[in-house]
């Protein structure tokens, strides 16, 4: 029987977490991976598959990921969602603190990850009769467009993005499809509150007035989809925004309506 089973990073919250729900609704099998225990056994004991502990920044961590995935023997699908944004400061101004973290867990957490990974992709896909081995990066818009006030955010997602490309093509010739999803605007229950340090009111003006921001489940969606397409066929690059967002700093407020 074939087994699908995919690894999801940052499944504590926000996209990762509907992104695990999706897959689990498809029958994958699901190895949720956050920091915080409490809300991954929640989710475990909700949609099934296994919850994995660990801090990406933290090598030790991450090593003892790839080998609870190679006791289940291998995955056939990596989800590459844990990362953050941490102010929103000028670059002259933006505390130095904040880009190392960005950088710490957007770009060398996603490269520690792949690399102790990659081998048990290898394994899944040979053996449990996929043939295929996807690896989904969730980047950002930030990543493509710069916008003031997003310079260590940007620089951090740019730099994501650029190893996505390199993956690809030093992958070329293996059967691993690499696929950059970036998504746009999204209203998620944490990702501003982050940001801001936890100003509540900070973090809902950047939605309040925008008509329908897209939500964890619309880019969810947009992910499982790409990996579930035939194992020829890769989506390399997936920008998903709300129809309100033309670009990360021009947004439509209020309905929108036609023009008369």
């Amino acid at each position: 029987m074939t087994t699908r089973r995919v690894v999801v990073t940052g499944a504590s919250s926000g996209i990762g977490e509907a992104t695990a729900r999706s897959f689990a609704a498809r029958g994958w099998d699901v190895v949720a991976v956050a920091r915080r225990a409490d809300r991954l056994d929640a989710l475990v004991a909700e949609i099934g598959g296994v919850a994995v502990v660990a801090d990406l920044t933290v090598q030790a961590d991450v090593d003892a990921l790839a080998a609870h995935v190679a006791e289940l023997g291998g995955a056939t699908a990596l989800i590459n969602n844990a990362g953050g944004a941490f102010g929103l400061a000028s670059v002259e101004d933006g505390d130095v603190e904040d880009w190392r973290r960005m950088f710490d867990i957007n770009v060398l957490g996603t490269k520690r990850v792949l690399s102790a990974l990659l081998p048990q992709l290898r394994r899944g896909a040979a053996e449990q009769g996929v043939g295929t081995a996807s690896i989904v990066g969730i980047t950002s818009i930030a990543g493509h467009v710069a916008y003031e006030g997003g310079g260590g955010y940007n620089a951090a997602k740019f730099a994501e993005r650029a190893l996505f490309e390199v993956l690809r093509l030093e992958l070329n010739g293996e059967p691993i499809r690499v696929i950059e999803v970036a998504p746009g605007m999204v209203a998620t229950e944490e990702f501003s509150l982050v940001r801001f340090g936890g100003d509540k009111s900070r973090a809902d003006a950047v939605y309040r007035e925008v008509p329908e921001p897209l939500v964890a489940e619309d880019v969810a969606e947009a992910i499982v989809h790409a990996v579930e397409l035939p194992g020829h066929v890769n989506l390399d690059h997936i920008t998903i925004k709300p129809v309100a967002q033309a670009a990360p700093y021009k947004l439509a407020k209020g309905p929108l309506s036609f023009k008369s």
